[in-house]
């Protein structure tokens, strides 16, 4: 039966062309306008994500306590928590971190400042982190430095400050010189067996040691005993193992009643920005279609009209309400096919006319003046249709036109046939 109705509401609506090309263009332009809109804001999150740069530190998250009203904190940063932060689902990796109190490198007549970090060394493989020069290897004596702190030294005689920067593999080991709180000091080789390469973020400006061995300068530090019991961590970054699950990461970790920050929990701010102005756009566009969903209903219900005798005879040789409701919803989800596939046609050709535009404008060096970004950064294409939008609008514009075929062929399914067979 479903074959027989679907042939006979082609032949419909092909006895009416005129009239299916003009109902069918209202759906062009609201799929087409739904598209287009929708593209744009893939092409802009695009851009500004391009902008802030894909280095590592966009999977990372800061995760530190959050104050209450009421002046309590959420759960500490200890070793219960690092446990819990690793049972979250698409998380690649837990980095608590021991800051050391103090510290200052000298090479020769030359001094340097940096943050030395205390990490475990089993976590190194899986925070992303490259190498210039050596190896990530991390034991007791030994450090790794990040980018630029070899560009960071200076001459502390010197009448004015200027940096210099020093080879630190060459010049392993370099001297620690550390201050207590009582005023002691006390000197510590560091051998640095790697270099991080450029564009791992925050930690460019740390040097790494081995967790154990910042615990124990910080007890000399502070002359306070390490306590395992009430030690807490002064920092933790959870990697996502994606950027696209740094959301999901970042919320499972604010449920625990921690805060998040970094450039991670900036993606995350931006995804939400960006997945607003969809929904924002997308019901701009959508307005199109609900004026070309009147215009589908208007042309069943003339439709209606002209084949009233043509319904009536279809009910007195056995059809039922339900076939006839069946066939003209039929009709009316074609013409929404119809137009959804068009429109899929136009917007494609559009947006790749546009990106083409864009491509071959003169650029200067911050790219096109009247745009706030540089497409030069995502291959001029302002405008990205994904393929599971394509497939959305072309379902939406279906759906449209079905909704709007209900009443009339409600209309039709309705009408009784002895009226419907004296209409003339």
């Amino acid at each position: 039966m479903w074959t027989e109705l679907f042939q006979l509401a082609i032949r419909n609506l092909g006895r009416a062309r005129a009239r299916l090309i003009m109902t069918a263009g209202g759906v062009v332009v609201g799929t087409s306008a739904v598209i287009l809109l929708v593209a744009l804001t893939y092409g802009l999150q695009n851009a500004a994500e391009a902008g802030i740069g894909s280095d590592a530190s966009l999977t990372q998250i800061d995760v530190y306590p959050m104050w209450g009203e009421t002046g309590s904190t959420s759960p500490e940063l200890n070793d219960e928590t690092i446990v819990a932060l690793w049972q979250i689902p698409n998380v690649q990796a837990v980095v608590p971190r021991v800051m050391v109190q103090s510290g200052e490198m000298h090479i020769g007549k030359y001094s340097g400042y940096a943050s030395f970090i205390g990490i475990d060394p089993r976590i190194l493989p899986y925070m992303g982190l490259t190498v210039a020069e050596g190896e990530l290897s991390l034991e007791r004596g030994q450090a790794i430095a990040g980018y630029a702190i070899s560009q960071n030294f200076y001459d502390p005689k010197a009448e004015e400050w200027t940096p210099i920067e020093v080879d630190l593999m060459a010049e392993s080991p370099v001297e620690l010189l550390m201050y207590s709180y009582t005023g002691a000091t006390r000197d510590e080789d560091l051998n640095f067996t790697g270099r991080l390469a450029e564009g791992n973020g925050f930690y460019d400006y740390v040097v790494f040691i081995p967790m154990e061995q910042a615990i124990e300068w910080n007890e000399w530090i502070t002359d306070q005993e390490y306590d395992p019991e009430t030690f807490v961590y002064n920092e933790v970054t959870v990697i996502a193992n994606s950027r696209e699950a740094v959301k999901g990461v970042s919320n499972a970790i604010k449920e625990m009643g921690f805060g998040t920050g970094g450039l991670g929990g900036f993606l995350d701010s931006l995804n939400g920005f960006f997945e607003t102005m969809r929904l924002m756009l997308g019901a701009v566009g959508s307005v199109a279609l609900l004026v070309a969903a009147f215009g589908v209903a208007n042309t069943m219900m003339m439709a209606i009209l002209e084949r009233t005798r043509e319904i009536g005879i279809m009910k007195a040789i056995g059809a039922t309400n339900e076939t006839i409701l069946t066939l003209f919803l039929l009709e009316a989800g074609l013409v929404g096919l119809a137009g959804g596939v068009v429109g899929v046609l136009l917007a494609n050709g559009l947006a790749n006319v546009a990106n083409n535009a864009i491509q071959n404008l003169p650029q200067s060096d911050g790219g096109i003046y009247f745009l706030p970004i540089d497409p030069t950064q995502i291959g001029g294409q302002l405008l990205v249709i994904p393929s599971e939008l394509t497939w959305f609008a072309i379902v939406l514009a279906t759906f449209v036109g079905i909704v709007a075929g209900i009443y009339p062929a409600w209309r039709a399914a309705q009408m009784p046939p002895v009226i419907a067979l004296k209409h003339d």
